[in-house]
């Protein structure tokens, strides 16, 4: 599948994510922790929804990515909304000469993509090394509550005109990890025919403490632990882990 039609996938079914959230909490936390600089980089920033809606907010945004397609189509989006971000292809865990930030953020559980402990670790102090000092660093990852109950051995399902799925998540091999097999079908609108496409994603999170060690190991100072975009701190089911870090 072509980086344009792989892309209106991934749009058309990222399209209820909480984008609005994501964003409301960055001003939030800049507020709370006095951060008035606006150079931001935005990790693992895909089809640059996110970016995009920094950048009218203001903020100077550099995104970074693996996907060399995604960061196409999000360069794609800001020329044609005439917003001005600089795009990078790196990987998270080895970021290199991107120079530093008043904000950095992993957001939309990406960080859960790092299979290994080791790259978790690489990317915070990669991370740290790329932040102004005093400077903000902001994450979200899946609870192993949503890992374990909400996506183990279940099967979610979309039919739909343009896009329909078949979505099934079985354990991983490690602790705390699941693996989505993932079928597409994807209609050509020129030939009325779908495209069958599928693809394999892994991801692995870690429990908190294990997380906020790693992020003392490296230098910050861990601010703020909340969960699902609220101010309360995590409860036993809890999805969605926030963490607000500074730069010591």
């Amino acid at each position: 599948m072509s980086y344009e039609r792989f892309a209106y996938v991934y749009d058309y079914l990222m399209q209820d994510v909480p984008y609005e959230g994501w964003l409301e909490y960055v001003n939030q936390q800049a507020e709370e922790c006095s951060i008035h600089g606006k150079r931001i980089l935005d990790i693992a920033c895909g089809t640059g929804e996110l970016s995009l809606r920094l950048a009218r907010e203001g903020y100077d945004v550099t995104g970074v990515d693996l996907s060399s397609d995604m960061l196409m189509v999000a360069q794609e989006k800001a020329e044609a909304q005439k917003l001005q971000i600089q795009l990078f292809q790196q990987d998270m865990s080895k970021l290199d000469s991107l120079g530093e930030y008043d904000i950095i953020t992993i957001f939309c559980d990406s960080l859960n993509y790092l299979e290994d402990e080791s790259d978790v670790e690489h990317t915070f102090k990669s991370v740290y090394t790329h932040l102004k000092q005093g400077g903000l660093f902001l994450f979200d990852v899946h609870s192993i509550f949503k890992m374990s109950q909400i996506f183990t051995n279940q099967t979610f399902t979309l039919n739909d005109e343009h896009v329909s799925y078949i979505w099934d998540c079985f354990p991983g091999v490690v602790p705390n990890s699941v693996e989505h097999e993932l079928t597409f079908f994807v209609k050509d609108d020129e030939t009325g025919q779908y495209e069958r496409v599928e693809e394999l994603h892994k991801q692995r999170t870690y429990p908190i403490l294990m997380l906020n060690e790693w992020l003392l190991e490296s230098g910050f100072e861990v601010v703020k632990i909340t969960a699902d975009f609220s101010s309360d701190s995590p409860n036993e089911q809890s999805e969605r882990i926030f963490f607000a870090c500074k730069k010591k």
